[in-house]
């Protein structure tokens, strides 16, 4: 049994403050089921557990694991009543497996200031010196991301190949970021669309703080998006080839991404599959496989796809929403 690490949902604070993004865990989700529920605005939540754009989550397994949070707002690393829940669940299917948060600062409140302030570059550079340190990963660990945490933890990969990544999960990550508001897609409306649009101002002024350099991303503007990204555009080699995170990537044993098929959140899903909106408009998108990305392979997705490496796994419901039996024989399997 292999480590196991967890990255969560984390949101910009710009994001926050026009439309906040929450989890829920409670007993019964949206959905009626067991479960993650993620109503995405605070009167529509069910009664649970708030958790506020929870970014990083991680862990370990071989008899031991390493639960890593990166909470946001209202919450910390280590609050029993948020990501507590998860590893409650993945210790009632793997007995044995021991679970240590780490947080970003010396204490809780500064784990939280961070989650809002810190460049995500400096939180991966963080993350990594903490896992080096770690003498239980040596062997290796895998990784699961909710959310963004899904391509924070991919920058974990690419950038620090020492302990070894061996799996990574991508829980709804948006791995060629996003370009729309929470419910609310461009292409559905003129209004939405003029919003998405505004949004962009933002973050091209740098009103947006975080969500500009980590993944928003204008299909409109390509050559803005390269010039101005300083995580996703680099992450997704936009600017030029990083052969060691093409190398690093690939010597991953499964890269494993769940997309959300009635996703109202992420604009547009099929980011969480690694597609986004053909090059030019906003309309139309196009799955991984049209991408330049991976034609010209310059992230070695090509390459994993061909030998198996990638997989790609649809769940019904809207973003994070997911059963516990969902998450016990899809999810579960990939890190034992």
């Amino acid at each position: 049994m292999s480590p196991v690490i967890y990255s969560c949902l984390k949101t910009s604070p710009g994001w926050t403050y026009l439309h906040p993004l929450f989890i829920t865990l409670d007993h019964k989700s949206l959905t009626g089921q067991r479960g993650l529920s993620h109503p995405g605005v605070l009167p529509q939540m069910p009664r649970g557990y708030l958790l506020p754009s929870l970014s990083w989550c991680e862990g370990l397994g071989g008899g031991v694991t390493v639960l890593w949070t990166f909470p946001f707002t209202g919450d910390s690393c280590c609050n029993p009543q948020s990501m507590g829940y998860i590893k409650k669940i993945v210790e009632n299917k793997i007995p044995g497996i021991y679970v240590l948060s780490l947080k970003i600062g010396s204490n809780l409140i500064q784990d939280m200031e961070n989650s809002f302030f810190m460049n995500v570059n400096d939180q991966v550079t963080e993350v990594c010196s903490q896992l080096a340190k770690d003498p239980h990963l040596k062997g290796g660990y895998n990784a699961m991301g909710f959310s963004q945490g899904g391509q924070f933890l991919r920058a974990v990969a690419q950038r620090c190949p020492s302990p070894p990544m061996l799996n990574l999960i991508s829980v709804g990550g948006q791995h060629q970021g996003v370009y729309g508001f929470p419910r609310c897609p461009g292409e559905s409306s003129h209004i939405c669309d003029w919003i998405r649009k505004t949004l962009d101002l933002g973050c091209n002024d740098g009103g947006w703080l975080h969500l500009r350099t980590e993944y928003w991303h204008n299909p409109l503007k390509e050559e803005d998006y390269r010039k101005n990204s300083i995580f996703l555009a680099d992450i997704n080699q936009e600017r030029g080839i990083n052969e060691t995170y093409k190398k690093n990537l690939m010597a991953l044993k499964k890269f494993v991404m769940v997309k959300f098929l009635n996703d109202t959140m992420v604009d547009p899903p099929i980011s969480e599959w690694f597609g986004f909106y053909k090059s030019g408009q906003a309309k139309e998108t196009i799955p991984l496989k049209e991408t330049s990305l991976y034609t010209e392979d310059r992230l070695g997705l090509q390459e994993m796809d061909k030998a198996g490496k990638l997989v790609f796994l649809g769940v019904k419901g809207d973003h994070l929403h997911f059963s516990e039996e969902w998450f016990y024989t899809t999810i579960l399997p990939f890190l034992q």
